[in-house]
């Protein structure tokens, strides 16, 4: 559970539902410079930190090890495989419209990805889509939360409006998650089995 970490401001900790604390573990913390070491209940410890266009074939590691359903509910649609322009692409990133968290595995030689967090920003409504992914043998440790929160911080900074993003409806750990902290939902009518979230900032 992550409610007692120390977010970065202009982050509210008004936002942070009281029921993930009974949900989650609660991963410990630890800022050095601009990244955070995390370290989950059970012992096992993450780096926090920006994506780098190095990460490419960790990225693409990560994605080998994702279910069908994983991938269906992170792409909505199926993929046999993660192309390098494609992850090429994922990981170098355009500062000024887009922003992505990786959380790696550093106790493996390379080290490995075993979540990301990104937005897309259009400037021309002020609002940001993200994206939550964490690899389903580390899920359930508070870490989709933990990255949801850093990109709602970093919207904040950007002094964007709304947050949101498209939703299978069958996720719903992802859309118990978002109404704790704090987005609606509404049903796309064209889209069948899939929901619109949104989060005011």
């Amino acid at each position: 559970m992550i409610a007692a970490i120390d977010f970065p401001a202009p982050y509210s900790h008004a936002t942070l539902p009281p029921p993930s604390r009974e949900r989650f573990a609660r991963p410990q913390v630890t800022r050095s410079g601009r990244n955070e070491r995390v370290r989950t209940r059970d012992n096992r410890e993450l780096l926090l930190r920006a994506i780098e266009p190095g990460d490419v074939a960790a990225m693409q590691r990560c994605f080998t090890r994702l279910s069908p359903e994983d991938i269906r509910r992170r792409f909505l649609h199926a993929m046999s495989e993660l192309p390098t322009p494609m992850a090429q692409r994922l990981c170098r990133i355009d500062p000024a419209s887009e922003n992505a968290y990786v959380l790696m595995d550093e106790s493996e030689k390379p080290a490995e990805m075993r979540g990301v967090g990104r937005i897309y920003v259009d400037e021309a409504t002020r609002s940001a889509e993200f994206s939550v992914l964490v690899e389903h043998a580390w899920s359930r440790r508070g870490l989709g939360a933990l990255l949801m929160q850093h990109l709602v911080a970093d919207c904040r900074r950007r002094e964007l409006v709304e947050l949101w993003g498209y939703v299978l409806m069958e996720n719903r750990p992802m859309l118990e998650l978002c109404r704790e902290l704090g987005f609606t939902k509404r049903m796309m009518p064209d889209e069948p089995g899939t929901a619109l979230i949104t989060l005011t900032l």
